[in-house]
């Protein structure tokens, strides 16, 4: 695992393979930073499905009201919710989507991201300037490349944990 210089803004996700080590990019999104935190903390994370996993481009997540796969877990919805917290407006900035970023993910509204991301599997910096980029993988991209496919994969891969690294 990577070095951790800021444990309090940085998030491990243990995936089938192993952790995942985020950095989160408070000074270009901190709504979006606190917002992951706070839903870590509250374990709402936890066996939450990747939904949404297209070869070459992403692997989306984080849906907690449609996609725990212990807890009401629904793979025609799952993609569809969010959070009970409200809405977050974005917070976008000149961080391109490069492999290994976190992306907001959100409705054609840009003020509608809640809880779920994407991480990406490579540069896709047609994504820049429209959606929020707030954390990147600094160890662990080859477990995040393991990921199971398709929209919604036929056997998903989940978050089996995740929780803020301070906390771990």
């Amino acid at each position: 695992m990577a070095e951790i210089k800021d444990p309090e803004n940085a998030i491990i996700i243990e995936l089938k393979d192993g952790p995942v080590v985020i950095e989160l990019l408070t000074e270009i999104a901190p709504k979006h930073c606190e917002r992951m935190k706070e839903l870590a903390r509250a374990g709402l994370y936890d066996n939450v499905a990747f939904h949404r996993v297209i070869e070459g481009f992403m692997a989306q997540t984080g849906d907690v009201a449609n996609a725990n796969m212990e807890k009401g877990w629904n793979p025609r919805v799952a993609g569809t919710g969010g959070s009970d917290l409200p809405n977050l407006p974005a917070e976008f900035s000149r961080i391109p989507h490069d492999r290994g970023t976190i992306g907001a993910a959100r409705s054609s509204n840009p003020n509608s991201a809640n809880s779920q991301f994407f991480i990406n599997f490579k540069d896709n910096h047609f994504l820049n300037g429209q959606y929020t980029v707030y954390g990147r993988v600094i160890s662990g991209m080859e477990h995040v490349d393991k990921i199971a496919r398709g929209e919604p994969p036929a056997n998903p891969d989940r978050m089996i944990s995740v929780k803020v690294a301070a906390d771990a």
